[in-house]
């Protein structure tokens, strides 16, 4: 019993596994492309038929037959792809309609269009007004044939209805936003070819073309109603299609109509099989290659453009144009937005507000004009570029941002180079008015040239009043610290001209002006007084030359010269003068130990 179990158990499993990886051997057939739910209200794709299509490497055009449920839109298929209706679409005799959703014929017809190879699919699409379905379902299978077709033949049974041209507003709606382009432009599609095919047991009267014209002429309107003005709107835009537009008459193929399946050509109303003949050299005539965006579509390009068009649709409780427009821009917005990203993504920030702006708008106008290079629609685009404007605005701010923190960080960094540059000056071993301001002019130039950005305005009040407080800091020490040092000069060249040199001159001028900083101005002279006296403005004048110019910083190389001049007065000393004995050139002190103290001689 176990050992059965197991062998159930791999026997499914050998099912299951060689279910999923057949693949379809016979594609002479009719697949569905395109089913519809249990409620008939939405779409979704069918891989049998998918299949089919994606296997085809060639350039693919599509002949759609659209039109009411019972019309014999499956025997009308099978008869231009001449098969029986027992090799190809299946028809059916009762009142319900046989065809749900799309079918496709599996086996492409080849044909060469303008020295071009291209396979020919033939659709089959669900009659429009059945029982059981809403309206939205009907919008939805005539929206894709519209879309998907190369040929979209409208089969009407003997005339033109009103709901007929209604129906149209659909297809009217997409050649405006989809084929209308400029001219000279590559279209976004190229548009269907609309066939009115009429079938009709009489032929006396008016041509089919007549019916069509006349069927298009306006409904008089002398009350204003707003649903003859739409209807009339829609027989005006029909205009648009006018170049594509072609009708035909094909009569009934015999009178037993749900014998038509078993019946051959011989035994069809001659004059049908000669119209049926005609009308397959004119599909054949206006066909041309599915082109999107400028180029033809191979079989898996086709299955991505079917599954985008359903995509749309279903999106909506409402099949619109407006709802194709957005999925079909979707990828193109996103490409546009890489665009002005990358051209953003160039720029050296921190920059200043106005250069950041200038290089948006170029980014932008850069961005639009390839969305509207490569657009889709044009009245209902206008939301796509409206979408692109605020996802754009948004990467901008994204931009203004990062900017924001780049100036901040670079002002700051250099506001924090300049303060402690400030603070270093502070702090002078030898103050110098003029070394300061030099260290303040270059501080002020460095930050008025690097630093750029939002952050510079606020900075620059920072820098204001950091610099302000340094310098007025730094005046206020700079005349009581100069003082100071004159004083110690003053006792250093005491000390000089006493003991190393030994030069009384020099000594006395150091005592006077000792005396003179230590008693007169103490007594005579305030702060501003000594600040505004013309004498201490030379002495201040002296100072800074000694102190501090473009070649000699001499707070740098004080302790240097210091030492050499230490050493060089050493050396003066303890070898100079024994190698120059007694002359003397400066008025030395007398030595104590010479003199009249001379050896006596006998």
């Amino acid at each position: 019993m176990k050992i059965s179990r197991w062998i159930l158990f791999y026997w499914l499993f050998l099912c299951v596994f060689a279910s999923g990886s057949l693949s379809i051997d016979n594609f002479n057939r009719a697949f569905p492309i395109i089913e519809p739910d249990p409620n008939h209200t939405k779409l979704h794709l069918a891989s049998e038929g998918l299949e089919a299509i994606k296997r085809i490497t060639n350039p693919i055009a599509a002949v759609a037959v659209i039109g009411p449920y019972r019309s014999g839109k499956s025997f009308l298929l099978n008869q231009l792809l001449s098969l029986s209706c027992y090799e190809g679409f299946g028809v059916g005799h009762m009142r319900d309609t046989k065809t749900k959703g799309i079918w496709v014929w599996g086996t492409p017809v080849e044909l060469d269009i303008n020295g071009v190879k291209t396979s020919v699919f033939y659709l089959d699409t669900e009659g429009f007004e059945s029982i059981g379905k809403s309206n939205v379902y009907d919008d939805r299978i005539f929206a894709l044939a519209t879309v998907l077709s190369s040929v979209l033949i409208y089969n009407l049974p003997e005339t033109i209805r009103e709901a007929d041209i209604s129906r149209l507003s659909f297809a009217v709606e997409l050649a405006e936003e989809f084929y209308g382009r400029v001219k000279g432009q590559d279209v976004a599609f190229e548009p269907a070819k609309l066939l009115w095919l009429i079938q009709r047991d009489f032929l006396q009267g008016k041509s089919v073309q007549e019916m069509v014209n006349e069927a298009l002429q306006h409904v008089p309107n002398n009350d204003g109603d707003r649903n003859i003005d739409q209807v009339n709107q829609i027989r005006d835009s029909l205009a648009i299609m006018g170049d594509n537009s072609t009708a035909f008459s094909l009569p009934q193929p015999h009178l037993l109509r749900t014998k038509l399946c078993d019946m051959k050509d011989g035994e069809l109303d001659l004059v049908y099989v000669k119209k049926r003949d005609q009308l397959k050299e004119l599909v054949a005539s206006i066909i041309r290659p599915k082109i999107v965006q400028g180029r033809t579509l191979n079989g898996k390009e086709f299955v991505a453009f079917l599954e985008q068009i359903l995509e749309a649709l279903n999106k909506g409780e409402i099949p619109s144009t407006g709802s194709l427009v957005e999925v079909f821009n979707k990828g193109i917005l996103e490409r546009c937005l890489k665009l002005y990203s990358e051209m953003m993504a160039k720029l050296p920030l921190p920059l200043s507000e106005k250069s950041l702006q200038n290089v948006h708008e170029n980014s932008k106008g850069e961005a639009m004009k390839s969305f509207d290079e490569q657009h889709f629609g044009r009245h209902h685009a206008k939301r796509s570029v409206m979408q692109l404007d605020e996802e754009i605005e948004k990467v901008y701010k994204n931009f203004v941002m990062a900017n924001e923190y780049q100036s901040a960080k670079l002002c700051e960094a250099l506001y924090s180079r300049c303060e402690d540059r400030m603070d270093q000056l502070q702090v002078l071993r030898l103050p110098s008015m003029a070394k300061f301001n030099a260290g303040f002019l270059q501080c002020n130039q460095n930050f008025e040239q690097e630093c750029v950005g939002p952050s510079k305005a606020n900075y620059e009040l920072r820098m204001m009043k950091m610099m302000g407080k340094s310098k007025s800091s730094f005046i206020n020490e700079y005349n009581h610290r100069l003082f100071n040092w004159l004083v110690v000069f003053s006792l250093v060249m005491v000390v000089v001209g006493r003991f190393i040199i030994k030069f009384i001159l020099i000594e006395i001028g150091a005592w006077i002006l000792f005396i003179f900083l230590e008693t007169y101005t103490r007594m005579f002279w305030s702060v501003e007084s000594l600040y505004y006296n013309p004498v201490w403005h030379f002495i201040v004048a002296t100072w800074e030359t000694l102190v501090y110019s473009p070649f000699l910083d001499l707070d740098r190389w004080a302790i240097p010269l210091g030492l050499v001049a230490a050493i060089l007065v050493v050396y003066w000393r303890c070898y100079g003068r024994r190698k120059h004995g007694s002359q003397r050139l400066l008025p030395l002190y007398n030595n104590p130990k010479g003199g009249t103290h001379r050896p006596r001689t006998d």
